[in-house]
């Protein structure tokens, strides 16, 4: 077993704030990561289950095969992995209100024998795979450990295993020149506010970090797809629909705390539309 220590305090002093408030502004399957409007006139919801669609399918799954879901968030991607591919889902959280939420979640599906939430981290994960997939958590992962997190997933997936990893990146310097963009005081600003107050200790990696990571720990890469565009009108519903509830936000949380969570709303939703960051969903194989 590793000696890495998850950063249990870091990813519960965003998620752990209260289930309540961040149902005031997710959709009803309380989805936290980039939406996919492969459809102009899809909802929210319809968005998200399209995005952990689009995922699951560059999984390969056939029924019965274990997947470990990393970073399971509120469970969306863990019942639709259930429930429409048949697999046995291990979903792994560093959050106790997103454990809890999740157990009750499978306690209610007649599908879930086999499945199953833990508290723990992918550090503390030892144990054979078939597939892994992992949406919106590498980002809070340190630089430090991203070798360790690919040396990892390659131990245990199975032979010809597949992993699907979505994560925010921050554009190479040379894609953001060439947009007329510049790293200025407002920008660096802007993303010491996010490590501070919003995501505790996370580190956005660049495309070639993830693709020369992934390739030095044994897996080829296959598709990478950008979806820059979805999540900045994700976010643009998010802050609507919080600024809409505002009075419960404050009345569930604080006027600071809702003033805080618009500004990252909408200061990150600017950011994708401008093209300082993307968000890619990156697909993995075992190299033989």
């Amino acid at each position: 077993m590793s000696e890495l220590t998850p950063h249990y305090e870091n990813v519960q002093a965003h998620y752990d704030l209260s289930d309540e408030f961040f149902a005031l502004f997710l959709d009803e399957s309380r989805t936290y990561s980039c939406a996919f409007f492969e459809n102009e006139g899809y909802t929210l919801a319809r968005a998200q289950r399209a995005k952990v669609d689009l995922a699951l399918d560059k999984c390969d799954l056939t029924p019965g095969m274990r997947l470990l879901d990393i970073g399971c968030g509120w469970g969306s991607t863990t019942l639709r992995a259930i429930d429409k591919y048949g697999a046995h889902v291990t979903g792994l959280t560093l959050s106790r209100n997103q454990k809890d939420h999740v157990e009750g979640l499978l306690a209610a599906s007649p599908n879930a024998w086999g499945s199953e939430v833990r508290l723990q981290g992918w550090e503390e994960f030892d144990e054979p795979v078939d597939r892994i997939v992992s949406i919106g958590a590498f980002e809070h992962f340190r630089y430090d450990r991203h070798k360790a997190f690919f040396d990892r997933c390659r131990t245990i997936l199975a032979p010809h295993g597949r992993m699907l990893l979505q994560t925010i990146v921050l554009n190479e310097r040379d894609v953001i020149r060439a947009k007329g963009l510049k790293l200025d005081r407002e920008f660096f600003a802007f993303a010491r506010f996010i490590a501070t107050e919003i995501f505790p200790g996370g580190e956005l990696p660049t495309p070639h970090r993830v693709i020369t990571m992934a390739e030095e720990s044994g897996f080829s890469v296959g598709r990478i797809q950008p979806l820059r565009p979805h999540y900045a009108r994700t976010l643009d519903c998010w802050a609507a629909a919080l600024r809409e509830r505002r009075d419960d936000a404050i009345r569930i949380a604080s006027e600071g705390t809702y003033d805080t969570y618009m500004r990252y709303l909408t200061g990150c939703a600017e950011l994708f539309r401008d093209g300082f960051i993307d968000v890619m969903q990156f697909s993995l194989a075992v190299r033989d």
